[in-house]
């Protein structure tokens, strides 16, 4: 106590708040202000990493198509020329086909070397064709596949089954996946059904008759 009989007050009673208040603010920032800028900035993260694997994965697209386009326009090209030899392919096979078994066998060297020539030729074209991706279609004796085929009659034959390829008038050609020319058939009609159509099973691109 002092003289006048009064406790004196503590330095923290005396304390000036403007003082108190400004040591607060220079204690740095709260623990809750941390924790909301380091979700922001992986909030920030995550999106900038999205943004990087979308163009990513549209770019690797981009790249499949080009590359794509590209394949088709080489493999694809020549269909137009391709398209124009089949009618010089069709010409040799006549030629072989009109000699009879007797005139070859009586024809003389010079006629058995030019049969032997045209077949020559006929086998060098079909090569040729096939190295820019030109296939020949046999279907004879195959299910009759409308993919691949176009059927010009029917035959009736209770024997074979139905929808059966049975004779072949004009070969048919694929370039690629793609059908260059559909091969010109006859088709057998009345017979039984094939066990695999049957069964609902069918050679890829086929189509199963359910009518027959």
């Amino acid at each position: 106590m002092n003289e006048n009989g009064k406790t004196p007050e503590t330095s923290e009673n005396t304390a000036d708040p403007q003082q108190a208040n400004a040591a607060q603010s220079t204690a740095g920032p709260s623990v809750g202000g941390e924790g909301d800028a380091l979700s922001a900035l992986a909030a920030e993260n995550a999106e900038l990493k999205d943004r990087t694997l979308r163009v990513m994965a549209e770019m690797e697209n981009l790249r499949r198509r080009t590359e794509k386009e590209i394949r088709d326009a080489k493999q694809y090209s020549v269909a137009g020329f391709a398209r124009d030899m089949l009618a010089v392919t069709d010409n040799l096979r006549r030629a072989l086909e009109s000699l009879s078994s007797d005139a070859r066998d009586s024809a003389d060297e010079a006629m058995k070397g030019l049969i032997a020539g045209v077949e020559m030729t006929e086998r060098e074209m079909l090569n040729q064709l096939e190295k820019h991706g030109v296939k020949k279609l046999d279907p004879q004796g195959q299910k009759f596949d409308p993919h691949f085929h176009q059927a010009m009659f029917e035959v009736p034959n209770p024997s074979i089954p139905a929808n059966t390829v049975v004779q072949v008038m004009q070969a048919g050609y694929t370039i690629g996946d793609r059908v260059l020319r559909p091969a010109l058939v006859g088709v057998s009609k009345g017979g039984p059904k094939e066990a695999g159509a049957a069964n609902g099973d069918a050679q890829p691109g086929a189509t199963v008759d359910k009518t027959a």
